[in-house]
């Protein structure tokens, strides 16, 4: 079995084709994650897709200084993460500059 570092120092990881290193990452069940994104309080701030295979990542402003990150598996399972807004903007450019990910819109 393959193992890898966590990439966010809490012991939570995006999956490998997600090239974001988030500091503090924290890991929601699929049914808060649904709620939190699915709130009219919630605004999508920024959407990607990979070039290669059905990955797609949502990035979504919950709170003044909260972000979730909704990721779904080329299966169609949704992920949920949440973390500190900075922490977030911090880590966009790795997505930017990655030569897999297209923002969508």
């Amino acid at each position: 079995m393959a193992t890898h570092a966590s990439q966010s120092g809490s012991g939570v990881d995006l999956p490998d084709a997600v090239p974001l290193d988030v500091r503090c990452l924290t890991r929601l069940s699929w049914e808060l994650g649904s709620r939190v994104v699915d709130d009219e309080e919630s605004t999508r701030e920024s959407e990607w897709t990979h070039a290669d295979a059905p990955w797609r990542l949502s990035v979504f402003r919950v709170t003044n200084h909260t972000d979730v990150l909704r990721v779904r598996t080329p299966v169609g399972r949704e992920r949920f993460y949440g973390a500190v807004q900075t922490d977030i903007r911090e880590a966009l450019p790795g997505l930017e500059e990655s030569a897999h990910w297209r923002r969508c819109g």
